[in-house]
């Protein structure tokens, strides 16, 4: 089984960096986990709603780029499906018992995803309909899928 993050942008800030490598260390008992960033697109800051398609068309085929046929991916979106921990961990084990062997989870740029990439998508999942910034989002998916394992494995876990 291995769990990928794929993730626009570099991952800069150090406390979150520390915070992702913890939790990413954690889930080595249970699962392979790796986190992949592809590089984002220089946007402009008045740029019109043209050069904001080409802007996630071209970050859309770099995340496509590192996702395979059967991998089930889900979409980190807005208006995706709304999980608790508990549905998250038992939709996650569902995909394992079907099967899949890699789940992959997206957060796109800035500008959110091109169609292509929602097109891919097996499950559109949010976190709610706050904005997070995105590097802050990654740790939260990681401690989320780390719990998920926990579930899963009817470990403790502070609720």
């Amino acid at each position: 089984m291995l769990v990928k993050i794929i993730s626009v942008g570099k991952l800069k800030e150090k406390y979150l960096k520390q915070g992702i490598e913890e939790y990413a260390k954690r889930l080595s008992r249970y699962t392979k986990f790796e986190v992949i960033e592809v590089k984002d697109e220089p946007t402009k800051e008045n740029a019109s709603e043209a050069e904001d398609e080409l802007v996630k068309n071209a970050e859309g085929e770099r995340i496509l780029a590192k996702v395979k046929d059967d991998d089930y991916v889900y979409l980190l979106a807005i208006n995706g499906k709304m999980m608790s921990s508990p549905e998250l961990a038992k939709h996650m084990q569902q995909q394992m018992t079907q099967g899949k062997s890699t789940l992959v989870f997206i957060i796109g740029g800035s500008l959110g995803t091109s169609d292509a990439v929602y097109k891919r998508a097996n499950q559109e999942i949010s976190f709610g309909k706050m904005t997070l910034p995105h590097q802050l989002m990654r740790l939260v998916l990681t401690e989320q899928i780390y719990r998920s394992f926990r579930i899963q494995n009817n470990e403790p876990y502070h609720k």
